[in-house]
């Protein structure tokens, strides 16, 4: 069992995640990397500033341009999305999720239950796409289908096409607006990624996606890969090979109850860290979060779902479904990585008729980074970046109240392109 402190534990999750200690990819090469290395690229299709699979790309790859993910998925056919919890996914996976597929169309799931209740639906989409070749769910006129109750679709047409692509009959073609526009399979996958993994090795795979997600997990039922059809009565046993393979490695972070698994792979990174030296992978390609700070989107790894708290000590909720008054920060709120800690959170908005990126709000986690000159300097850094992201052209930061930050960011020229210069 390795025993780390949490300093360790903390950079570790970061530089498997491509956030610590600065970007080490670029481009649309880069990007794939990146898609690769974070397990899942969650999708939202929520853009207020941008999108946070946007975001997310954005902290981790230099030049990265909004959508720039799609490439790889849509045209390049390098990765596919798929799930209730719709994420991004490497396409040479395929064969391990067409298992899951099919354990969701046989178990005793929603996905089983549309399949029952909408059985004439399903087979009329299918017919159709068979036609057609692309479908969307917009093809189908409300007026003419049949209404539904589920949260998947309105009419009966939406929830087919759901349930055909849940249970891997269709996949997603494109998209148009964020919106999903199917295919058949075949019209999509390579031909040879469409058979099925055999359960055990998915069994196996599934565990072990888990933990590479997560960097460091506690294999818990709530954990994803026990929703993908493992039974319950498997799982111990199969943690227990995995340990004795040298696939998995036990954890003891300094101050956590309960011990963790990391992938066997990744003990030399942990050793690595944990005597202070930094992987020579992680080397960052420009500045480090040290001398610029990056913005974490709302549904990054490291920080969302009470992880913030865990690792950091920061206590982060995205209070975009929230009512108005319930809110303690604002709607679309993203954490500040400085170095290897988050240090501060910030709102804004992106006013696409003024092409004016606004900041509504900078709240310190240590009121002394407001008088910090190497923070201030990584801050400055950090927003000129993202701005350029962006593709703004103006900046309104009079909403940050200390004077210091507010004096460097308003000292930020920005050019016609939306790249923005100190």
């Amino acid at each position: 069992m390795l025993t780390i402190d949490i300093q360790t534990a903390r950079r570790f999750i970061l530089g498997k995640q491509g956030l610590w200690p600065g970007r080490r990819w670029r481009g649309a090469k880069g990007t794939a990397q990146a898609m690769r290395a974070v397990e899942y690229l969650q999708l939202d299709p929520l853009q207020i500033i941008a999108r946070s699979q946007d975001i997310k790309l954005h902290s981790r790859v230099l030049n990265y341009k909004p959508a720039m993910w799609e490439e790889g998925a849509y045209q390049k056919r390098e990765f596919f999305d798929w799930g209730g919890w719709l994420a991004v996914r490497p396409m040479d996976e395929l064969p391990y999720w067409r298992v899951v597929m099919r354990r969701e169309k046989q178990g005793h799931t929603g996905v089983a239950k549309i399949g029952r209740e909408h059985a004439a639906a399903i087979k009329e989409m299918r017919a159709v796409l068979r036609e057609r070749g692309t479908v969307s769910n917009r093809d189908f006129e409300m007026a003419a289908r049949t209404r539904t109750q589920s949260y998947r679709g309105r009419k009966d047409s939406a929830v087919a096409l759901y349930y055909l692509w849940r249970t891997g009959e269709v996949m997603t073609h494109h998209r148009e607006n964020f919106e999903r526009v199917y295919a058949l399979s075949e019209a999509v996958a390579p031909a040879h990624l469409m058979s099925e993994a055999g359960d055990a090795e998915t069994d196996r795979f599934l565990i072990l996606k888990e933990v590479a997600f997560s960097g460091i997990a506690r294999l818990i039922t709530k954990a994803d890969a026990y929703f993908r059809g493992i039974p319950f009565e498997k799982t111990k046993k199969l943690v227990e090979t995995l340990l004795a393979d040298d696939d998995l490695v036990e954890v003891q972070v300094e101050g956590w109850k309960h011990v963790h698994c990391a992938l066997g792979s990744d003990a030399r990174a942990l050793q690595e860290l944990a005597a202070g030296r930094v992987p020579k992978a992680w080397k960052p390609l420009e500045t480090s979060t040290t001398e610029e700070v990056s913005f974490l989107s709302p549904l990054d790894q490291v920080s969302a779902r009470g992880r913030a708290k865990v690792l950091f000590g920061f206590d982060y909720v995205w209070e975009v479904y929230k009512p108005a008054d319930k809110r303690k920060y604002g709607y679309y709120v993203l954490p500040v990585l400085w170095g290897d800690r988050l240090v501060a959170r910030f709102d804004s908005r992106f006013d696409r008729k003024t092409n004016t990126f606004v900041i509504l709000g900078l709240w310190l986690e240590d009121k002394a980074l407001g008088k910090d000159e190497s923070f201030a300097e990584a801050l400055a850094c950090g927003f000129s970046r993202f701005a350029g992201f962006l593709g703004a052209s103006k900046m309104n930061a009079k909403a940050i109240s200390e004077p210091l930050l507010r004096k460097r960011i308003a000292a930020l020229k920005l050019l016609g392109d939306g790249m923005v210069k100190q």
